[in-house]
């Protein structure tokens, strides 16, 4: 019998007190390690979080990725994400913003959903009141989830001039008509606004006949024009295609103590993104997800999902300038051109933290699997050349460029330049619809001379802004008026000075 066999049962609980200290110490001392954070976290990682994820949401299509790979609203381990990162994921839905926004401060949402564009009116007033809410990913940009519907007889922004439009102010809905303003060269100050508590009330307003115009959510927009006779969708996010971006955020003490969890919410969110893009069996299982989760029709979870771009890993690597060779509208920009009419226009923005201060992109960064065409960015526009329709097509918006050319001269100053920068990069970048710019002078002189000088001039802003920003040239129409457009008289000074002038303008529906 050798001396294990020969122990009594005291010395075998000794022996096995003994061992369970030298366990206990050493995973004390591990701990203390990288080896032992790393064990631990390899722990955690084969048994999986049990606490949900909370990411709040809003009846809205554009956030389908994450809820297509999760199966669905609720947190479950039959999901993707807990089959491929043993994470839980649930999607409250709260369509009240004030409801959810009380949710986020007591903690029961760990991501809400915002976008961009409206973000500066939310973020200073949190941090005011003690939180530090941080960017983590985009979800999608709204293509025609968001619309401007009209009475009979408006045919253009400059239209809205004088009438009253419904909107819900400090949201997406808001930004949309701040930007179609801009495009128009005017302000809330040249329109009677009717504030509402939400698109939906909006839609409500346009409906009864209390308004001339709204800003809408799809489908309500068709439901306008078919309960009001003559009325038409005047524009939408189909057209101004990088105007609404959502993002969500979070607290930043939770990202930094999440980041495992989030960039796996991330990673998977992109996955099912791209599969929707590019598979229609994705979609129509993403179509029931949704119709169950939100409780609607499928047709209408369908549009709905038809109406956002899913954006990929790419998309975010883009928006969020990840590899500083950024194309096109990123969140910076949105973020502070809007915040800017934000600023200009209302009293919904406290302070404005810079980008940096409100992002927190480490679980991004983390991510490297995502390669592939599916994962990429979408391509930008591309047009062809405008048949003489598109040429003579009504503007939707009439904006006059504030460019001061030299007697007889089509050289653009650098003075120029930046009012160019100013006034008419951010609605080209916003809007997907085809420019034209025309050129206009006195009746002082040869009217060829003038044809051919206003054309000149009017080609010396395109160009410029070909170079500059790398626009299509073949989306451009340049048009040489001469005199033969006066918008005032030119028997005096005043007249003759206003009618010289180059304009800018959004034509008609996008040609792709």
């Amino acid at each position: 019998m050798n001396r294990i066999g020969a122990l009594t049962k005291k010395g075998w609980a000794i022996l096995v007190l003994f061992g369970l200290a030298i366990v206990v110490g050493a995973g004390l001392v591990l701990d203390r390690t990288n080896i032992g954070v790393k064990a631990t976290e390899a722990v955690k990682q084969s048994s999986g979080s049990t606490n949900p994820i909370h990411v709040c949401v809003v009846t809205w299509g554009g956030y389908a990725g994450g809820q297509y790979f999760n199966g669905g609203f609720k947190a479950s381990k039959d999901s993707r994400y807990w089959d491929d990162y043993k994470i839980l994921v649930d999607f409250p839905v709260i369509d009240d913003f004030n409801a959810s926004r009380l949710a986020y401060k007591s903690g029961e949402c760990n991501l809400m959903w915002q976008t961009a564009d409206a973000l500066s009116t939310e973020v200073g007033n949190l941090i005011n009141a003690g939180f530090h809410p941080v960017v983590a990913f985009q979800s999608d940009w709204s293509r025609g989830g968001d619309a401007v519907v009209v009475v009979r007889g408006i045919n253009s922004f400059n239209e809205l001039r004088g009438k009253r439009v419904a909107v819900a102010f400090g949201t997406p809905s808001h930004t949309f008509l701040l930007r179609m303003l801009q495009a128009a060269n005017m302000s809330l100050k040249d329109i009677t606004v009717v504030e509402v508590a939400s698109a939906i009330d909006a839609a409500t307003a346009f409906k009864a006949g209390r308004v001339d115009a709204a800003v809408v959510w799809s489908p309500d927009d068709q439901d306008c024009v078919q309960n009001v006779p003559g009325s038409k969708v005047l524009t939408s996010t189909r057209e101004a295609t990088h105007i609404i971006a959502d993002i969500f955020y979070a607290e930043r003490d939770w990202v930094q103590s999440h980041q495992r969890e989030l960039a796996s919410l991330i990673e998977g969110w992109m996955r099912g993104a791209a599969e929707i893009n590019n598979d229609p069996k994705a979609k129509e299982k993403a179509v029931a997800i949704l119709a169950a989760g939100l409780n609607q029709a499928e047709d209408l979870m369908r549009n709905a999902i038809n109406n956002a771009r899913l954006t990929t890993y790419g998309d975010n690597v883009n928006f969020f300038n990840l590899k500083g060779n950024a194309t096109g509208v990123t969140g910076e920009m949105l973020y502070l051109e809007t915040g800017k009419l934000f600023e200009q226009n209302t009293n919904l923005v406290s302070h404005m933290p810079s980008w940096r201060e409100i992002t927190d992109l480490t679980a991004l960064r983390s991510i490297t699997s995502l390669t592939g065409r599916e994962h990429a960015a979408e391509s930008g526009e591309r047009y062809e050349v405008a048949t003489q329709t598109e040429r003579v097509a009504p503007a939707l918006s009439v904006k006059p460029a504030p460019v001061h050319f030299e007697t007889g001269s089509a050289v653009l100053s650098e003075t120029d330049k930046s009012l160019i920068d100013l006034a008419f990069v951010p609605i080209a970048r916003s809007y997907s619809n085809r420019i034209r710019i025309e050129g206009n002078t006195d009746s002082t002189g040869s009217r060829e001379v003038n044809r051919r000088l206003s054309e000149a001039r009017a080609r010396s802003v395109r160009d410029y802004l070909v170079q500059m920003y790398q626009i299509d040239p073949n989306r451009f129409v340049v048009v040489g008026n001469g005199p033969d457009k006066p918008v005032a008289s030119n028997d005096t000074p005043d007249g003759r000075a206003k009618n010289r002038r180059t304009e800018f303008q959004l034509i008609g529906a996008p040609s792709k």
